[in-house]
């Protein structure tokens, strides 16, 4: 039997941005479009309504934005996964976003094979971060951790690569020959020294501190 298919809910106030998003996965083996939504207060009914595994979030609309919609769709379903979508890499609401909980962030006019990457990567647990709006926004990410590499023990700094090279737990234990406990409980350590909250700030703040880059690991 097959694996289950991604279910995605595609949200964007834009119909014809939407839509062209939707005819895209559409195409796509081993991903469903669950449903739309053209705002936040949509998304957040949408979710409860679908239950999608990945949601395809824009962050500029009007009433309740992305960010906000990000935020308490995170804290009613943490084990939903959500993309960002934005037009604009020094958009505010990208930042929100990820301290939210996003599992990662792209540009809309980003090659379609690299959003159908994405979708399947953040569904795996791992993060994904467009190159162009991580340089930008690294630098403003970490700034919520100013702690040093040198706070991490050796093994945390390993699992702090792995996990910003985007892989996922299961990944991460079998490059170091750990369990997946482990790797969970590294991870879990690792963020709250460097007082951040999810994989993809730490995946920044990696990034930041030269840990990994963008032009090889990441």
């Amino acid at each position: 039997m097959s694996e289950r298919s991604i279910r995605v809910l595609v949200v964007d106030d834009h119909t014809i941005v939407r839509k062209g998003i939707c005819a895209l996965l559409q195409t796509e083996p081993g991903i469903v479009v669950v449903g739309e939504a053209s705002d936040g207060a949509e998304a957040i009914t949408a979710v409860e309504r679908t239950h999608p595994d990945v949601v395809l979030m824009d962050l500029m609309m009007p009433g309740v934005d992305g960010e906000q919609a990000t935020s308490t769709l995170l804290s009613r379903y943490p084990e939903l996964r959500v993309l960002v979508l934005t037009s604009f890499t020094a958009d505010e609401h990208v930042v929100g976003a990820i301290r939210a909980g996003a599992a990662g962030f792209h540009l809309k006019d980003a090659d379609p094979h690299d959003l159908i990457a994405a979708i399947r990567c953040v569904h795996a647990g791992q993060s994904s971060l467009d190159p162009l709006a991580a340089r930008t926004l690294m630098s403003r990410i970490s700034h919520d951790s100013r702690a040093d590499v040198g706070v991490l023990t050796p093994r945390e700094l390993e699992v702090v690569r792995e996990v910003a090279r985007g892989l996922s737990n299961q990944e991460v234990a079998q490059a170091l020959y750990i369990t997946e406990v482990t790797v969970r409980a590294h991870v879990s350590n690792v963020l709250g020294k460097l007082n951040l909250s999810s994989r993809t700030q730490l995946a920044l703040w990696a990034l930041r501190r030269g840990i990994v880059s963008l032009e090889g690991d990441a």
